[in-house]
């Protein structure tokens, strides 16, 4: 497995995302894997609530129903074209999804890459079949700040998986987006256990380092 992920801290504070909370919104995507984004946003939120039971999390699914309790449809499509064209989200939609879902962080998503490939050839002595697999992800990752229009903070990362097998065994989109969501929220702000406002390594630092180091 390699894995390359840059990551910056601008303004979050290791016990805000406990104090204020986080909501997810529909995930953008490359061409042509419009139909993963639903996936992409499930998963994260599913591995940020398993990883981070701390942090009070709203899905998708439960942002776009307080959207549509508070009439916010159109501009929400309005404010993901402008994150399309612009790569900025409008403060005062921000701020208005913020007040819906009761969170004052919002996460936005990006499926920059994914692509999945196997090659076949014969092994020891020519007996069996072995084939490659090979699967590359790469996600970009902000959490804005809806009281201030701001991303508080961001990351990238990607990572390919390659292993030989002789059965016909896949690596799934799905487990690739866990993998991935478990390297990022492992490198967000994690507040101590005596002093919230004071960062301290978190629970799976250990296991990232170990992982990032066998990489090298």
């Amino acid at each position: 497995m390699q894995r390359a992920l840059d990551y910056e801290d601008f303004s979050l504070a290791p016990g805000d995302l406990r104090t204020h909370g986080v909501a997810f919104v529909t995930p953008s995507s490359i061409t042509g894997h419009e139909q993963d984004r639903q996936t992409v946003a499930f998963v994260f939120a599913r591995v940020l609530r398993d990883e981070r039971p701390e942090i009070p999390v709203v899905t998708l699914a439960e942002t776009l129903s307080k959207i549509n309790e508070s009439d916010l449809e159109d501009e929400y499509r309005d404010m993901l074209n402008h994150m399309d064209a612009t790569g900025a989200l409008p403060a005062e939609t921000l701020a208005k999804i913020g007040e819906a879902t009761g969170a004052r962080y919002m996460v936005m998503l990006k499926l920059a890459s994914f692509r999945s490939e196997s090659s076949r050839r014969f092994g020891l002595f020519s007996v069996r079949l072995v084939t490659t697999k090979i699967a590359t992800l790469r996600l970009f990752y902000q959490v804005w700040d809806t009281e201030q229009g701001a991303i508080a903070w961001e990351a990238n990362q990607e990572m390919t998986v390659a292993y030989d097998t002789f059965r016909e065994s896949v690596v799934t989109f799905e487990s690739m987006v866990s993998a991935v969501a478990r390297d990022l929220i492992a490198k967000m702000p994690y507040p101590c256990v005596d002093d919230p406002s004071k960062e301290c390594p978190g629970p799976n630092w250990a296991d990232e380092d170990s992982a990032e180091k066998s990489d090298d």
